[in-house]
């Protein structure tokens, strides 16, 4: 890419932000906010897909699918290496909202 103003703020941003979010507490932080969000997609999700009753097949299957790509993005690479934070992110959030799923079988079970 070419050398330009807006990309100089950009690469600025994008260092400053990867600086910030080095110190352990912060990271943890942000990976329990993914949870947590992963958990409120989950409920969220399965409460209006009852509630429409339509497509729900499909639902089910763009979710699956979903959950299966993101598990093949995050144990694809080596288990010993670094992984970026969005990606742990993104594996906590897929944590979250299969627990939640659980969850939600649970109650409707009893």
């Amino acid at each position: 890419m070419q050398n330009t103003r807006i990309n100089n703020l950009l690469d600025a941003i994008a260092s400053s932000l990867g600086q910030l979010f080095r110190n352990p507490w912060r990271r943890l932080s942000i990976l329990i906010i993914s949870f947590l969000f992963g958990f409120f997609l989950g409920t969220a999700i399965s409460t209006i897909a009852g509630q429409k009753a339509e497509l729900d097949i499909f639902v089910a299957a763009f979710l699956v699918l979903l959950t299966e790509l993101i598990n093949r993005i995050f144990y694809s690479r080596n288990l010993f290496a670094k992984r970026p934070l969005w990606l742990e992110c993104l594996n906590t959030l897929k944590v979250g909202f299969t627990y939640s799923l659980f969850v939600e079988a649970f109650k409707l079970g009893s």
